[in-house]
């Protein structure tokens, strides 16, 4: 609004420079970008993530699978460990021997990271695996998908407007530049005789 008032007002006014005017139309052509073109990209960026991330949460869900682990016993290692899950992060973890069924039906034994409290053996705790057994994280869903595919929507709207704003203060800096060097131009004409009886008569 106010670089829609700022073109207006130096439309027809008798103090205006060149400078000003074009200063004023760029600030309302920014406002304009950062309402619409950053909105625009926003939603664009948004929807490809969302539907990238989509396709990557329905072919997670459908590779991995959840199944139930049985503690053989703890390592030497007591340490606590990262969780592969992603949600360990409150109790901590600890390395343990466990035993597990795959998918495909087939036993498994190996150390994996489980949660404190499932500590002494034969404690159970759920972990998820691939089709092979293997252990592996949880899988995306969809929507935890669907926020991340939000957040990347927010973040190229802001980096848009950003970036319009950063075109916007270099044009007024050139401006600037400009006007001071008229300015000094114009001393450098009229400053040596600045004072002087009759200057200019």
């Amino acid at each position: 609004m106010r670089s829609a008032v700022g073109v207006w007002r130096w439309r027809q006014n008798s103090l205006r420079r060149r400078t000003d005017l074009v200063e004023a139309w760029v600030a309302l052509v920014a406002v304009v970008l950062m309402v619409t073109a950053s909105a625009v990209l926003g939603s664009l960026c948004g929807a490809a993530t969302d539907r990238t991330l989509q396709r990557a949460a329905t072919r997670e869900q459908r590779e991995r699978h959840a199944t139930t682990a049985v503690v053989v016993h703890q390592t030497r290692q007591r340490n606590a460990v990262g969780d592969a899950e992603g949600v360990g992060g409150r109790e901590g973890r600890i390395r343990v021997v466990a035993n597990w069924t795959a998918y495909d039906g087939s036993l498994h034994t190996g150390t994996v990271a489980a949660p404190r409290r499932a500590a002494p053996a034969g404690s159970t705790f759920r972990m998820w695996t691939d089709d092979r057994g293997i252990r592996t994280s949880r899988p995306l869903d969809t929507t935890t998908a669907h926020a991340h595919a939000v957040f990347a929507g927010l973040g190229a709207a802001v980096a848009a407007a950003g970036l319009v704003e950063g075109v916007r203060r270099l044009v007024v800096w050139r401006l600037v530049r400009r006007r001071y060097a008229r300015l000094d131009r114009a001393w450098a004409g009229y400053g040596p005789d600045w004072g002087r009886a009759g200057a200019g008569s």
